[in-house]
Order: structure tokens, then sequence, then C-alpha cells
């Protein structure tokens, strides 16, 4: 039977924290890593009817994308709603892990998630994600010290690329030095020319690891000054993972694919809003999950037809349309985002199997209660 920390594992590996924006809080909320896991709810929010839902079904863990506490608190008494939520999970015995911005950008995650529910294809992001800044570090080493090398390298974190570590290579040469008055070769004696058979290793590895990596390679190399240079490698950028999504549909008016779009989302009070002609013709779709009006200049720079995202404000969605640009059409932000639960849920079973049961909270969180 898993235990909550693997199945944090799957989803931090899916959604990595370290993606996530810097004002945003993620990851594990409550609950103990080493606990059995038999069921996983899946929901947008953290509400107290969230909760109730979990703990009457006897969840072990209440995986959510918006964060229970995103600002710092002092206390969460059940008098609350916050603490509310917090006390009846933890009396049901169930966890709280929160993927937000981390699960937004994501492949698999929430905006392509939200796409692929509207019909969309040949997804790519809006805005490409960057990756961390990595470096590459190249060192020569006589040939029989060369695997305790690329050993300590590698234990202090080079050579991690996606799914692997350890990763490295080596190529054979000839290295030559003379040792000066004062030095203390491994390898020669002082004033004479030494030729060494060498091996050169190259590693790539996290900028943040730079120091540790290098000490690593100093304290198992056995020359005394041992040659080595790092060089920053180019920004990395991955084609899949970024900020929203732009994919195509079958050519059709902004009327039907506005019809397509409700019919596609849960039902809402709020329901859809749409500014744009009704006869328009779409065929190239802008989407981002969650509030989307950042991306709004962006938009209008493409060659999208229309724009769907969530908690368009009146003056910039104004302006936006005044340019006479693409349409717009505004959802309900629980709704939109709601789009990416059964996504992760599929996932995770996948993943584990019979051994985990799975469900999706049957409880709407949208905030409007009904429209006049």
């Amino acid at each position: 039977m898993p235990t909550l920390n693997d199945v944090i594992d799957l989803i931090h590996g899916w959604y990595p924290p370290e993606t996530a924006d810097g004002w945003d809080a993620v990851g594990l909320v409550h609950g103990d890593p080493g606990d059995a896991v038999k069921k996983v709810m899946f929901a947008v929010d953290p509400a107290p009817e969230v909760a109730a839902e979990a703990a009457d079904w006897g969840a072990d863990l209440l995986v959510v994308h918006h964060p229970l506490f995103l600002k710092p608190v002092h206390g969460f008494p059940a008098t609350t709603p916050k603490g509310r939520t917090l006390a009846t999970l933890a009396k049901a015995g169930c966890a709280l892990l929160t993927a937000h911005t981390n699960a937004d950008q994501a492949v698999g995650g929430v905006s392509e998630a939200f796409a692929t529910a509207l019909g969309l294809t040949e997804l790519r992001p809006m805005r490409v994600a960057g990756g961390p800044p990595l470096d590459k570090l190249t060192v020569y080493v006589p040939d029989d010290a060369a695997a305790p090398v690329r050993a300590a390298m590698a234990e202090a974190g080079a050579g991690r690329i996606g799914a692997y570590d350890f990763a490295s290579f080596s190529s054979p040469g000839e290295g030559r030095f003379r040792p000066l008055e004062g030095a203390s070769p491994t390898i020669g004696a002082v004033g004479e020319l030494e030729t060494v058979s060498e091996v050169r290793i190259e590693v790539v590895l996290d900028r943040t690891l730079r120091g540790r990596v290098v000490e690593a390679m100093i304290a198992a190399h056995p020359y005394e000054t041992p040659a080595y240079d790092v060089v920053e490698l180019a920004d990395p950028e991955s084609s899949l993972a970024g900020t929203g999504r732009v994919g195509v549909i079958e050519r059709t008016t902004l009327q039907t694919f506005a019809e397509a779009v409700a019919a596609a989302l849960p039902e809402t009070a709020a329901g859809i809003r749409v500014a744009g002609d009704p006869e328009r013709s779409v065929r190239r779709v802008a989407v981002c999950g969650g509030a989307g009006d950042f991306l709004l200049d962006e938009v209008a720079r493409s060659d999208v037809d229309v724009y769907v995202t969530s908690d368009l404000r009146h003056h910039p969605a104004s302006e936006f349309v005044e340019k006479g640009g693409p349409a717009l059409i505004d959802v309900p932000h629980w709704a939109a985002e709601w789009t990416w639960l059964p996504v992760v849920q599929a996932r995770l079973e996948e993943a584990l199997g019979d051994s985990v049961g799975t469900r999706v909270s049957q409880t709407n969180t949208d905030p409007w209660s009904f429209r006049l």
C-alpha cells in the first residue's frame, strides 16, 4: 500500500513545487508522510464543505489546486472557515496537498487540461517555460581516477537530467604539464615535462549546485591543482510546459464555439460571457486556466481568433475589445480549473492501479449562487 510520501513524490514529479511562482504556497499542508493512503480526493478549493465531503468519504488525502493558507497566519482556530477546514481534515486523518501555480504551467497541468476539454489540438504554450539555469563542468583526470571523480560529482548533484542521474560524458586524451619549484606532483617530477593519459569528463548541473559540485570534484581529484572549467549554459526552454495554451479547432463560428465551451464545463450560476461578433470565424484559440487578464497584451499581438480565460475585469476587457483583436470568452474560474481534476485523477490511477481509490469532489465551490 502506498504511503502519503509515495503519492507526494508522484504529484511533485508531475508538478514540481520549484516551478511555482515565488508568492505561492504549494506542497504538503497537513499530514504525516509515513501514513498509508487508501483514498485520494481531488478538488479545486479547500473549502469547509469540500473538507466535510473528503471526511465523509474516508479520504486519506485531499489534493487541491488553491492553497488553504496563501498568506502567513498566526493560528487557525476552528471558528474560522480555514481553521474549520483544517480541523475537519485533521479529525478525519486526511492529509492536505496543494498544487497551484506549479500545476498551471506543467505538461498535463491546468491550462493544458482546460484546452483539451475545449477540444483544442496541436497545443503549445503561450509563454514557453524556462528551465532552471544550468552549468557544464569539464575536468581532466588521470585514467585510473576517472570513476571516483565522476561518482563524487554525481553524488554532489551533477548529471541529473530529467528522470536520470549520474549522467556524464567522457573522452580520452593526453595531458601535458611541467611541475614547477614548490609543487608536490602526484605524477611526474619537478622541472620535467610530463605526458599523462587522461580522461575529459563533462557533466551538466543545476547552477545552484556549482560550489558543491566543484568542491566534491576537487576533493576526489588526485592532482594537486586540477584543470577544469565551468561554462554557464544558455537558459533552457521546454517546448511543452509554459503559461496558457494555444491550439486549433475545426473552423466554426464564435457563437457555436462559445456554446461548446459552455457544454464542456461544469454548470455554474454565472455561466460564460462573450465579447465579439457571434458570426466571427474561429479556428485558432488561446486559453489560460484561472485569472488570465495578465496575458491580454500578448493575446492582442497574436494571430488567435478568440481567448478563453476567467476573471476578466471591465476596463482591461473594454480596452482589449476596442483594439479590434481576438474575441473574448470569460468563463467561471472554478469551472475552468475543475477540468484538471479528472486529468490528475487518471494519472494517479495509472501510476498506482487498484491500490488507491480516487474521487473528484462533487462539491461546486463556485462562489456565485444565482443570477437575475
